[in-house]
């Protein structure tokens, strides 16, 4: 039987990029092809989520968020504990951890990252995506 590494597995060295609430939010709105967006600005496909962000979309009402195929794409990672209790502390620690990008519109969060120099993935004229690095 084959092992199932897919979830938080330190084994996985791969680049991904973590999805922020607003940012997938944006994505859905925007009508994108995540996969070829996501290829055509970054050249990563590996999408990852953190517990809060699911819950988070999980309270958003009145919009079809395709939950279940973002759970499809992606690898669910555990949150630090010294991160705190809020989400964006909660994606910043791992994406400082791990040099992810993040995809986000959150305009204090792409501040708190460039600050530290690390990148983001933004939806742009609700067409396409950009790839920042600060």
């Amino acid at each position: 039987m084959e092992t199932d590494r897919s979830w938080n597995d330190p084994v996985i060295a791969m680049q991904c990029v973590l999805v922020d609430t607003c940012g997938w939010v944006a994505v859905i709105e925007s009508n994108l092809n995540i996969d070829k967006a996501l290829l055509e600005c970054s050249g990563i496909k590996q999408l990852a989520i953190i517990p809060r962000v699911l819950d988070e979309l999980r309270e958003i009402d009145g919009i079809n968020l395709m939950i279940p195929m973002l759970l499809k794409k992606s690898i669910l990672l555990d949150t630090p504990i010294e991160a705190g209790k809020h989400t964006d502390d909660q994606l910043f620690a791992v994406a400082s951890n791990n040099k992810f990008p993040i995809l986000t519109v959150d305009t204090e969060l792409k501040r708190r990252l460039s600050r530290a120099s690390l990148p983001w993935i933004e939806v742009i004229g609700r067409s396409h995506l950009r790839y920042v690095m600060s």
